[in-house]
């Protein structure tokens, strides 16, 4: 489509650098070419140009001192991207890889992403290529300090509410609270989710992109008559996403027989079991090899990617983007899984997403599948605006009715536009036709 073309190539003209960018826009542009010959007066709009760039991108010097007294300094980045629905709302990450091509196309995805939740919040994105790892808790306190000194003037509740993500989890939210609230001088914790229980945080936080990734599943599985009872499933990651993703997983019947970190994987044929994966992860912080000495019939092995190797119903990819490029999609095809959940935000590339949909196995897109977090977050925002808070179960069942729907409108979408049963194209139809025509509605801006 000329349309499309035209776009495309000026956003590879400019973001020629940004490769995960440039990849997230690729996908959402083919899975859209219907709905812009249907609404030919987006192109009048300009709705491609606009949502490609985004209203507002910051980048600041983050200097820290650590325990030597060394003065180390870091890049901060918050990409406010579209709040055509709502104040910009995504997660903060901090990890060595982080540059400006990540933040946007995380910040994209978000986007749409957020649109298919169907609560008012818009798209954006941060981070630092700061590494938590090895670093002391004085350190990364002093590091989250000199970050939120810069970024708290730029966030607000109807403004920007940034979260977690890669290597920024409750310890790394509090610290951020923490020094926002001491710069600003007021109460006010709407302005950052994940926070803990007793300053305003929201139960099911932590669980909630690792739920809602498996209530998705389980409509999708559903709908064509299959079910996660005994299926045999494969999971990258240990993080937050993964692990809860696997304990709602194992609640429902199937069985977890894969996990891995950035070294390496585990198989354990009897199932996993996540109390030793969580204290491991979670209350030692160490690597995923450890799970052998406490299940010696587990195996372990070096290479995290091999782990699409390993025969399973399901394959939940939860780590990070391109996890599963075209050879590990070969395999996973190879081996007869059904379907494949992603967990992570972009963790296929193209070509496997491709390849996945040409030999008919169910792909539950990122955008749809791991909304869960972001939904829980505009819940927890909810709660901080009525200064009251749910039980586990009510934020359970709402986050439930989310992903749900979540399901429904992208099957609906997919359908309308002749691509049944494509959830990629269905979600990202759907997340695009709300943004578009809230865009066109508040005219030229």
């Amino acid at each position: 489509m000329k349309y499309i073309d035209r776009v495309l190539k000026e956003v590879k003209s400019r973001n020629s650098c940004e490769p995960e960018f440039l990849q997230s826009v690729e996908e959402v542009f083919h899975s859209i070419e219907p709905v812009l010959e249907k609404h030919p007066e987006f192109e009048k709009s300009g709705i491609l140009e606009r949502i490609v760039e985004p209203e507002r991108t910051i980048s600041f010097r983050v200097a820290w001192v650590d325990d030597s007294n060394q003065v180390r300094v870091n890049r901060g980045y918050r990409t406010q991207f579209n709040s055509t629905i709502g104040p910009y709302k995504g997660g903060l990450r901090f990890h060595p890889s982080v540059y400006i091509g990540i933040i946007k196309f995380l910040g994209f995805e978000q986007i749409f992403k957020n649109s298919l939740t169907g609560l008012p919040i818009g798209g954006g994105k941060g981070g630092s290529d700061f590494n938590p790892k090895g670093k002391s808790d004085g350190e990364i306190m002093r590091f989250c300090q000199s970050f939120m000194t810069e970024l708290y003037r730029h966030i607000g509740p109807n403004v920007d509410v940034p979260a977690g993500d890669i290597g920024v989890g409750a310890r790394e939210i509090g610290y951020l609270y923490g020094q926002f609230k001491r710069v600003k001088n007021e109460f006010q914790p709407a302005v950052l989710t994940g926070k803990g229980l007793n300053y305003g945080g929201s139960l099911v936080r932590k669980e909630a992109t690792g739920y809602g990734l498996i209530y998705f599943m389980k409509e999708m599985l559903n709908y064509h008559n299959l079910t996660l009872k005994d299926k045999t499933v494969v999971i990258s990651g240990s993080g937050n996403v993964a692990i809860y993703a696997c304990e709602k997983a194992q609640q429902l019947g199937a069985k977890i027989i894969a996990m891995s970190d950035s070294k390496g994987y585990i198989i354990d044929n009897t199932g996993i079991d996540l109390d030793t994966i969580k204290k491991v992860k979670e209350v030692e912080r160490k690597r995923i090899s450890e799970y052998i000495n406490y299940h010696p019939q587990a195996e372990y092995h070096e290479n995290q990617q091999e782990l699409w190797s390993v025969k399973c119903d399901l394959a939940l990819p939860c780590a990070a983007q391109n996890d599963i490029d075209i050879k590990s999609a070969k395999k996973i095809v190879a081996n007869g899984t059904l379907a494949v959940g992603e967990g992570a935000n972009m963790p296929c590339t193209n070509e496997a997403v491709n390849y996945f949909l040409e030999n008919n196995i169910l792909l539950a897109p990122a955008k749809a599948a791991n909304a869960g977090g972001v939904a829980t977050s505009a819940l927890e925002m909810s709660q901080n605006s009525m200064r009251l808070s749910w039980s586990f179960e009510e934020v359970n069942k709402k986050l439930n009715e989310i992903m749900v729907n979540i399901f429904e409108i992208s099957k609906e979408a997919a359908k309308e536009y002749n691509l049944e049963g494509n959830y990629v194209a269905g979600a990202n139809i759907a997340g695009f036709i709300n943004v578009a025509n809230a865009m066109s509605d508040q005219g030229i801006v």
